[in-house]
């Protein structure tokens, strides 16, 4: 299943990328392009896929590619469909769950070309909605079950395929605004950041498309108040994931179904959609308010056509609301957290716990719980031991809530604490950048807080620079 040219597209990332700087390097230059994200305020998300012709949004996985068939289709329509709601851009997916290409891929003949259908889609919806004046961006599915690549098969010619497709997405269709990402370091999925390594993908789609944002669908269950795994921080309302309508200070998109489902099935030209004064007045001009990009799904039918009450809705939302350009000016903030963490599982030690709350869950990959100190601790401490000297240039300290106010941060080389930091940070995320050190064991000692301190997660990070 995995193709020939693997060697040709490998070669070509290494070389590409022996000397290059992650874009996050530039932070004011990822500032102003999640400002342009956020100023884009609504878009069109299309689900259009092998799921579209099976009733069904994760279809068989071992469907034949001559399944897919749209012998109508018009990406024109799509686009005119977007102008006539003021949308100003696209979202298209290019592989979804169950691994079919819909563009003229080399890496697998589970593509469109192999379909009856023998022509890129891709190519056809970049093209239309360029012509409309609309921004491109694409969707990728890290997750795909025809290929295995899934939990306990995962192996490193996956990831280089993975790598393969995301190149000729990134170099043969033009400039793209954005790539989203699904199916990866989510409950469903179970694929982590480490079984397929976000910061190589993440350096690889900056140094093809540097001026390209990439944003996880599944890093809600990340802390709201910084940037883990994401550039943009994403919010699925049907999987029950809420921005928060006050307090929000990161670029966010938050997305839903125009339909009762993400892909076309029978019943949509015959069954209503959302109200596009509900979606108007409680999605789009609210959470553009608290920068937040609202993407709206419109699911093609088997013709590769939108449905009559679909392009009425959307038709409708054009006439309640008008695009009036730039939101207000983003806050600054970090540049997103990318590499591994290597406290993540680690053993972990810390003065006296309160009751079951002991260290361990300051380490294990969940923001829901955390070590919490016994109240009567004076001086609580926490620290992450590791095996052997570890390098690492950056460290996030996360708390279950925001309480510790002032605390020293160290490692330990040579026999000995060396300092970190020493001072105050009231946020609930502290994120500490510094240069590369080696240490076998990193500790924060709390000087101040208000009540006891519970750390939700230690992170030690090595990151690129």
């Amino acid at each position: 299943m995995f193709h020939r040219n693997f060697a040709f597209l490998t070669l070509i990332f290494f070389s590409t990328i022996s000397h290059a700087q992650v874009a996050y390097t530039n932070l004011g230059g990822l500032h102003a392009l999640q400002q342009q994200f956020v100023d884009l305020r609504f878009g069109m998300f299309i689900h259009f896929n092998m799921p579209t012709f099976a009733n069904a949004d994760w279809p068989d996985p071992d469907l034949p590619a001559a399944a897919f068939n749209p012998m109508k289709l018009d990406c024109s329509q799509w686009a005119r469909a977007a102008k006539s709601a003021h949308m100003s851009y696209g979202c298209l997916t290019t592989k979804h769950h169950s691994g079919f290409c819909i563009w003229d891929t080399k890496t697998t003949d589970y593509n469109v070309m192999h379909s009856p259908y023998k022509k890129d889609v891709v190519r056809q919806y970049v093209d239309a909605f360029r012509a409309q004046g609309l921004k491109t961006m694409l969707y990728y599915s890290i997750l795909d079950t025809h290929h295995k690549l899934r939990p306990g098969f995962i192996t490193r010619q996956h990831i280089e395929m993975i790598k393969a497709q995301l190149t000729e997405l990134l170099t043969n269709y033009g400039e793209i605004s954005a790539l989203i990402i699904d199916g990866w370091d989510a409950p469903w999925s179970r694929i982590s950041y480490d079984d397929v390594p976000f910061e190589e993908i993440y350096t690889l789609v900056k140094t093809l498309q540097p001026n390209c944002l990439l944003m996880d669908l599944n890093s809600a269950k990340y802390p709201p108040e910084a940037l883990f795994y994401t550039d943009i921080k994403s919010y699925e309302q049907g999987a029950g994931q809420h921005i928060a309508k006050e307090g929000n200070r990161l670029p966010a998109l938050s997305c839903l179904p125009l339909n009762s489902a993400w892909f076309w099935k029978t019943d949509f030209p015959s069954t209503p959609v959302k109200d596009p004064k509900m979606l108007v007045n409680e999605d789009i001009i609210p959470y553009n308010k608290i920068y937040d990009n609202f993407i709206l799904n419109v699911a093609p039918n088997r013709d590769g056509l939108i449905d009559d009450n679909a392009l009425t809705a959307l038709a409708e939302i054009g006439r309640l609301w008008k695009n009036e350009g730039p939101v207000a000016a983003l806050p600054p903030s970090d540049a997103p957290i990318i590499s591994s963490n290597l406290a993540k599982k680690q053993q972990a030690e810390a003065s006296w716990s309160d009751d079951m709350w002991i260290m361990d869950f300051g380490t294990d990959d969940n923001f829901n719980t955390s070590w919490q100190s016994n109240p009567l601790v004076k001086a609580p401490w926490y620290q992450v031991n590791f095996e052997k000297e570890k390098a690492f240039n950056t460290v996030v300290i996360t708390e279950a809530r925001s309480n510790i106010s002032r605390y020293r941060l160290e490692y330990w080389q040579n026999g000995g604490w060396k300092l970190l930091f020493e001072g105050e940070n009231k946020g609930r995320v502290k994120i500490h950048r510094f240069d590369r050190k080696w240490g076998g064991k990193v500790r924060i000692s709390v000087e101040s807080s208000d009540t006891a301190p519970a750390i939700a997660e230690f992170g030690v990070y090595d990151e690129r620079r």
